[in-house]
């Protein structure tokens, strides 16, 4: 059938011509109907605007956690400082950040200072120390000692005293030296790992820049080098240059004459100065790259809901054009022309409010220990542009989806269609949407049964995502079923008319619900998939730790010495010392190689059985010997090996060892992925330290008084492991202020298409009244639909995230009861009631004001 015989009219030559949508005419038409609806377009722009706001925060972050740093302060006059590369090499990949520091020979001092235009090089070694005051750890800023050589670097001054000369002789900072309370001559008591020792202050020094991150203790070079281990290696060296040599050709130099160091100049150098700048560094990169990703997602959603609500209502407005003679194809134009504008519009003013939260979070993550002090933020145009970039192109898209109905639709079908809503969904949308329920359950439920490792924790942590679109798509349908079902039971007047216009208008509600829909989704994955976790950690710790004691440090760590000696306890049957650290496991994939950060724990196999308990499925721990391991049946999974089978192991300093598989066990959560023969894991750390000490003993052992000699060490219950797999993951309170944007951001949308939805409806309501309908009853039909809203709203957002937590629970557990607090339940639905109920009946009142007539006469 033709469209003349369908009623339409014919585009006519001029029409059929390729005109952009771009094109001035089209630009000055749609900036017209902007002016003129200021107020329908207002959630459009809040909806960009407030989206263009969290995508360049996450931006500023990202560029910031590139390309700034944190100014040395030991390393202040230093013009190069040369070090490790701390990262494990992926060729086509992102090179994972190792957690314990990559040392350098010893004689790579001599090389770095036979580089022409090198003054002088200085190797530097840092040990862990805890300084006790009065029998108490000091507290502050963590403590490192080096060798008085190393000095020069910074530099540090003499204020009083002399250098160390005696190995029991240490200058310390002139901050660190007023807190402790001494002076030179004076005797302070230094811990190193669990040994203390007494040290003769003989001066106290100044640094040429203030030291915020660190404070300093200086021993005789020698003294130095013992406290920092037999490895015959060095933590990095500093390069002081000849007169007039620039910093940057320099570390060009040193590069190419030493291979394998990585050079380091400007602010950079903060990076070797302390390993927690690089790490937090690369913990920004990645926060901001998997939140920002995230949030881009539901900008796009959010805007194209919006926008389609707002075409919704201007049904009366499109079908009028379109029986006057307009084309489809210049109310398509029309349209995407008013969503460019108001993409650029909203873009551009969030921009300002993005650099202020960008400030707020790095503020926030500083205060959390997330960010070094003194990490500056980077703020370009860049991220603004990116914003800009997304906005754009997601309003463009969102309202040529929104608009494809209301422009091909026939002239005469539009004007019907602006009395009542289209009661059927469109073949496509309904089609995709039943599709993607039984997607969304496959990959929930099926995935953690059929796939091993973490792939099936990952698939079923995506079914929520899914099934949220699928209740977008089939909104309609649903919101109209809820309806129907609360029609069948008895109520009066305002419960029918509820009811009735909830059926009527089920594509409006559904769209302004949508996005409630997917708050309480996201709230319950996000917050249910984190205490379903940390439940399974603490259960499986719980039941892992069967020792009667833990010793635990307040210090660095534990010396590997005091195990044997506490083993010597009359009483004491086992002792069993747990070093901890992270290792980046490695498998060929095809043609390139998968990698996967684990966090690992070096044991003695001996005394494992009698006092942790793994739950091994397959294997023996005795084995673990040498170049062995025993991997967690998710980490397995993940790296499709199995006992017998081999796989790399990239030590916490980069160091490879090629290892056989010898057991798998279920308690990887609670104790880590990866468990090493302990003495392995100690020689490729950075302290060489201990975590814990597991001991059983009979009850007439006295630990306390064999520990009287270590201040800082103490006994303590098995309880005291079972904080450490959560302390571990490190980032919580962040997650927490990301999920809080997340779903503040959310919160703005329900609101926004709320307000947007009952404010359009002044028409509606000033008929009611004008009938004979009470304006107390219109209240009161408000009410029971803002109620109805909710509930729909809670129970296709519960459905929509259960399949997820029921999938990640078995995957994680083999069970399929996740770990749902119910006040937190409780709070999340009185959440969507407070946010939803004002957004609905704060806007009938308005709308309710004007006089009925005057109501109903007005503008839409």
């Amino acid at each position: 059938m033709s469209r003349e015989s369908r009623g339409e009219a014919a585009d006519p030559p001029a029409a059929r011509k390729k005109i952009r949508t771009l094109s001035r005419q089209n630009l000055s038409l749609a900036w017209s109907t902007i002016r003129g609806r200021k107020g329908g377009f207002a959630a459009v722009l809040i909806a960009i605007a407030v989206g263009s706001a969290v995508i360049t925060a996450c931006g500023v972050l990202l560029e910031t956690g590139i390309r700034s740093g944190v100014p040395a302060e030991r390393y202040h006059r230093a013009a190069v400082v040369v070090g490790g590369y701390q990262a494990m090499p992926v060729e086509g990949d992102a090179d994972p950040r190792l957690s314990e520091r990559v040392r350098l020979p010893a004689d790579t001092v001599a090389k770095v200072a036979a580089v022409p235009g090198v003054a002088s090089a200085v190797g530097d070694v840092s040990v862990r120390i805890t300084v006790l005051k009065k029998g108490s750890v000091l507290g502050g800023p963590s403590v490192y000692g080096h060798g008085w050589s190393a000095s020069a670097l910074a530099p540090f001054t003499l204020r009083s005293g002399t250098r160390p000369r005696a190995d029991d002789d240490v200058v310390l900072d002139g901050d660190l030296a007023r807190r402790a309370g001494v002076a030179p001559g004076d005797t302070l008591t230094l811990v190193t790992g669990s040994k203390p020792g007494s040290y003769r202050v003989s001066g106290v020094a100044e640094p040429a820049t203030p030291l915020q991150r660190q404070s300093a203790v200086f021993f005789t070079d020698g003294q130095a080098t013992r406290l920092h281990g037999p490895s015959g290696k060095i933590d990095a060296v500093g390069v002081l240059a000849a007169k007039g040599t620039d910093a940057d050709d320099l570390a060009d130099r040193i590069k190419k004459a030493v291979p394998g160091v990585v050079t380091h100049t400007r602010d950079d150098r903060g990076d070797v100065e302390t390993l927690d700048v690089g790490q937090m560094r690369s913990f920004l990169v990645e926060v901001a790259i998997a939140f920002g990703a995230t949030m881009i997602l539901l900008v796009i959603i959010v805007v194209a809901g919006t926008l389609a609500l707002s075409v919704q209502q201007r049904r009366r407005e499109l079908a009028l054009l379109r029986a006057v003679g307009a084309t489809p194809r210049q109310v398509l134009r029309m349209l995407g022309a008013e969503a460019v504008l108001v993409g650029v519009i909203g873009a551009a003013l969030g921009a300002v409010p993005g650099i202020l939260l960008a400030l707020l979070l790095h503020t926030v993550f500083t205060a959390a220990g997330a960010l070094p002090p003194g990490f500056s933020l980077v703020i370009t145009p860049l991220p603004v542009l990116f914003a800009l970039l997304i906005c754009v192109p997601a309003a463009r898209i969102g309202g040529r989806l929104a608009a494809r109905r209301a422009a091909n639709v026939s002239a005469v079908e539009a004007l019907g269609d602006a009395a009542v809503e289209p009661k059927k969904l469109g073949r496509f949308r309904l089609s995709l949407g039943v599709l993607l329920v039984p997607a969304g359950l496959a990959v929930a439920i099926v995935l953690p049964i059929a796939l091993p490792g973490e792939s099936a924790v990952q698939g079923a942590a995506g079914s929520a995502l899914v099934l949220v679109i699928a209740a977008g798509l089939l909104g309609p349908r649903v919101f109209g079923g809820v309806a129907t079902l609360l029609g069948r039971r008895a109520g009066g007047v305002t419960r029918f008319l509820a009811v009735a216009n909830s059926r009527a208008r089920a594509r409006r509600l559904s769209a302004a619900t949508t996005p409630l829909i997917m708050g309480v989704t996201m709230a319950c994955a996000q917050l249910f998939s984190g205490t379903t976790l940390a439940a399974t950690a603490h259960d499986q710790v719980a039941r892992g730790v069967i020792a009667d004691h833990v010793v635990t440090s307040g210090s660095a760590g534990i010396s590997p010495g005091l195990a044997q000696e506490l083993r010597s306890v009359p009483g004491v049957r086992t002792v069993s010392p747990v070093a901890r650290t992270s290792t980046i496991l490695t498998w060929p994939d095809g043609d390139g190689i998968q990698y996967r950060v684990s966090t690992a724990q070096g044991v003695d196999p001996a005394a494992v059985p009698d006092t942790m308990n793994l739950d091994v499925l397959r294997g023996d721990l005795r084995g673990l010997t040498g170049s062995a391991v025993a991997l967690s049946r998710l980490v397995a999974g993940t790296a499709g090996v199995d006992v017998g089978g081999r796989v790399d192991v990239h030590l916490g300093d980069g160091a490879t060892v090629k290892a056989t598989v010898i057991a798998i066990y279920e308690n990887g959560l609670g104790f880590g992925d990866v468990t090493l023969p302990r003495d392995l894991v100690l020689a490729h750390t950075t302290d060489h330290l201990d975590r814990w000490l597991l001991v059983n003993s009979d009850r007439e052992a006295d630990l306390r008084a064999a520990l009287e000699a270590y201040p800082t060490m103490s006994v303590r219950d098995a309880a005291a492991i079972t904080a450490a797999p959560a302390g571990e993951a490190g980032g919580s309170g962040i997650s927490l202020v990301l999920n809080a944007i997340l779903l503040g951001y959310l919160a703005i949308a329900v609101v926004n298409t709320l307000v947007m939805a009952t404010i359009s409806r002044r028409r509606e309501f000033a008929l009611l009244r004008l009938v004979g309908t009470r304006t107390s009853q219109v209240r009161s039909m408000m009410r029971q639909e803002a109620a109805l809203i909710v509930l729909c709203a809670v129970t296709v957002g519960t459905i929509a995230a259960l399949p997820s937590l029921i999938g990640m629970s078995y995957a994680m557990r083999h069970s399929v009861f996740p770990s749902i607090p119910p006040l937190t339940y409780l709070g999340i639905v009185i959440a969507a009631a407070v946010i939803a109920w004002p957004a609905v009946m704060l806007p009938a009142r308005l709308a309710l004001r004007p006089p009925a007539v005057e109501a109903f006469a007005g503008p839409e």
